[in-house]
Order: structure tokens, then C-alpha cells, then sequence
């Protein structure tokens, strides 16, 4: 199925589910297989940018763990979201954002993790980097990290809103700018050793006005792994700015998704 008719059926899906109220607060089916969720930021956040999404998860009825990363390691990241995958103990929808898709990607191999939802996010093949992602379609022009002698990087101050955070208002993309966890660059160097989009069934929100991740990069790499993609107006935050927006998929993965 092309991905404008995965879009098209997904977008449908969330119509019905709208028309006949499945999203009231706290209505999730008693036979619903899958109830809780996971989500994994990405680089230079921390996890409170999740909140409009975990508020809205945790008001539709769904159990949320939102990791912290550590951004000092591939690893680290990864055993961070282990450990929060483990501690709900059942299925499971695991969301990642930008870097945090190469984090999901790795570890959702889980056998509790059910499906994976990709918000802006990259999705490396194994053996491949996170870097490897931007060889054919390079990160835009205003997206500009500067890497410290200790290695770890930032997003550039002058550069932050335009190419981090465009559709916020001024003070919340300052408070972004100046609350930014900075991550070993050495990551994106990292090559993954597995990758769980093959054998879990994914879903991918493309921000249309992503100033960080080319949104055609994100479109060919929705693409590849096969997911169902939703395009979002939004910027790299999207899931910040678009919160229901992105529940919505989230929501419609954990509905679609049979465990074994």
C-alpha cells in the first residue's frame, strides 16, 4: 500500500474512532490488548516535553512511562528504555522522536513491545548510524549543532527557534533553548545491532514543517520500514505543539496492534 493511502486509511480510522467517542476519557475497550505505552525522547530534550501527550494518553485510559535518556550512550539510552518497557510488564506501543527513533529502534526488539510509533523520527537499518540517516537528504541549513571540547553538542542558540522549535512561541522555545540536555555526539556515530521496525508493525508522524529533519527524509524513511504515516503540521516538536494530534496515532497503534 502506497503512503499516501496508508495516511488516507489511518486518517479515516481516527474518524470513526472520533464519530462514535472511543476517546472519552478512560474508555478503553475491556478487551483491548494493548494498554500501555512507552515514549523516548530524543536529543537536546529531556522527557517533560511529552506532557500534553501523556495527559491526553492518560485521560483516554492508557498506562504511561515516559523515559529520561541520559544521551551519554546508545546503551544507556537504550537499557533507560528497557527498564521503563519492563516495569509496565505488557504489550506495549513504544514512541520515539527524532534520535529517540534510532533508541526504539534497537530496543524494541522487547517482547513486550507490541508496535513503535515514529514522531519525526529516524529509523536506521541494522549496522547503519544515526548520522548515516542525513547521507542522501542532510539535515536543513538552520538545524546547526556545536559540538564542545568534551564532545557533547548543543542545538546553536541563534538557530534554536528556526531550526528546533518554529511553531512555539517565543518564551517556550527559550525555555527549550536554555533547559537543552546536550548529547555525546559519538551516538550518531553508533551503529544498531537490531532493528525492531521488521518484525514489529509501525506508524510514523511526518512533520510537514520540520526544520530539523528534512520532512522529505522523514517521508522516504517511513517509507522503507514500512510504516503507516501521518503528516502533521508542526515543526520538530510536534509532538509538543500537535500533542493530540500525535496521541491520536499513538492511540490508533495500540488499537491496531495484536499481540501473540
Amino acid at each position: 500500500m502506497s503512503r499516501k493511502l496508508r495516511t488516507m486509511a489511518v486518517a479515516a480510522a481516527a474518524a470513526v474512532n472520533l464519530g462514535t467517542g472511543a476517546y472519552a476519557q478512560g474508555s478503553l475497550p475491556t478487551d483491548q490488548a494493548v494498554r500501555s505505552v512507552v515514549l523516548v525522547h530524543g536529543a537536546f530534550a529531556d522527557g517533560s516535553g511529552w506532557r500534553g501527550v501523556y495527559d491526553i494518553l492518560t485521560a483516554r485510559g492508557y498506562r504511561v512511562s515516559v523515559v529520561q535518556n541520559p544521551l551519554t550512550s546508545l546503551e544507556d539510552d537504550v537499557a533507560a528504555t528497557h527498564r521503563a518497557i519492563d516495569r509496565l510488564d505488557g504489550p506495549t506501543i513504544l514512541v520515539g522522536h527524532s534520535y529517540g527513533g534510532t533508541v526504539i529502534t534497537e530496543a524494541g526488539v522487547n517482547p513486550n513491545v507490541a508496535g513503535l510509533v515514529y514522531v519525526s523520527a529516524l529509523a536506521p537499518d541494522v549496522g547503519e548510524t544515526t548520522g548515516d540517516q542525513f547521507s542522501e537528504i542532510p539535515a536543513p541549513a538552520d538545524f546547526v549543532i556545536e559540538t564542545g571540547a568534551d564532545g557533547f553538542g548543543f542545538v546553536n542558540s541563534e538557530k534554536f527557534k528556526i531550526g528546533f522549535a518554529g511553531d512555539t512561541s517565543d518564551p517556550d522555545a527559550a525555555f527549550l533553548r536554555d533547559s537543552q540536555v546536550p548529547i555525546n555526539m559519538e551516538i550518531f556515530g553508533t551503529p544498531v545491532s537490531h532493528a525492531a521496525w521488521k518484525e514489529k508493525p509501525s506508524w510514523a508522524v511526518v512533520a510537514t514543517e520540520d526544520n530539523a529533519i528534512d520532512p522529505e527524509l522523514l517521508r522516504h524513511t517511513a517509507d522503507r520500514i514500512g510504516a503507516v504515516s501521518v503528516e502533521v503540521p508542526g515543526s520538530h516538536v510536534v509532538f509538543l505543539t500537535q500533542p493530540e494530534a500525535v496521541a491520536d496515532v499513538i492511540d490508533t497503534a495500540a488499537r491496531s496492534a495484536h499481540t501473540n
